[in-house]
């Protein structure tokens, strides 16, 4: 039979334990979006050009699947950083594009200070609420895997109305991904922080690519 202390100590145990992950996953993530800013950076300035959507595709889920794979391994973190690099090579180009455009910068910035208000904002609601989010989960993979086949036949089939819709789509995606990654966090449902910073990354990428193109869209009118 439990008594009232072990059941306060094993209490206690599960606090530090989800503190630790959230502590690390923030500490990783903010370290690999400093690089993945570092390489897009360096992208621009060697005004490399696109791999390409087979290329970035494979690297993406290449590596997205070998962090899967290893992610209990110390390697894992290495994993991380290749594919935040590589995520932000690839940046640069697009980067580059919209920076050639009329107000290509003040649609940078409003993209990128639109992004940290809304993952800031969005983490620091599901970190004070403690609410439990992980009634989004399904609806979150099927909205993914819906907008990611549409934004395809988007780019395969020429047609820029769809394209800006999935964008609005990922959006609100990615918002719910963090509300829903955050919580599973701080609620004990998840408890390797490689996997967490990979979901917070790929969410705050998104988002910004998202906002990247709506914004651009909405320059050019």
């Amino acid at each position: 039979m439990n008594t009232p202390a072990s059941t306060i100590s094993r209490t206690r145990e599960s606090t530090l334990a989800t503190n630790r992950v959230l502590r690390n996953t923030y500490a990783l993530l903010a370290m690999t979006l400093a690089f993945s800013a570092l390489t897009a950076g360096v992208s621009m300035a060697l005004n490399l050009p696109h791999p390409g959507l087979i290329i970035t595709l494979a690297g993406y889920f290449g590596l997205l699947f070998a962090i899967t794979k290893f992610r209990d391994r110390d390697f894992s973190v290495l994993l991380v950083f290749a594919l935040t690099g590589f995520m932000g090579y690839t940046l640069g180009p697009i980067l580059n594009a919209y920076m050639s455009i009329p107000n290509g910068g003040q649609v940078v910035a409003m993209a990128l200070g639109t992004t940290a208000v809304a993952f800031l904002g969005l983490s620091g609601y599901a970190l004070t609420s403690k609410r439990d989010f992980s009634f989004m989960g399904s609806f979150l993979m099927v909205g993914i895997l819906a907008g990611f086949c549409a934004g395809l036949g988007a780019i395969f089939f020429n047609m820029p109305a769809l394209s800006l819709a999935v964008s609005g789509l990922f959006v609100l995606l990615m918002g719910g991904l963090i509300l829903w990654e955050t919580s599973n966090i701080i609620r004990g449902g998840e408890t390797n922080y490689v996997m967490a910073t990979v979901t917070l990354y790929v969410a705050i990428f998104n988002l910004f690519t998202s906002l990247l193109h709506i914004f651009g869209v909405m320059g050019d009118e």
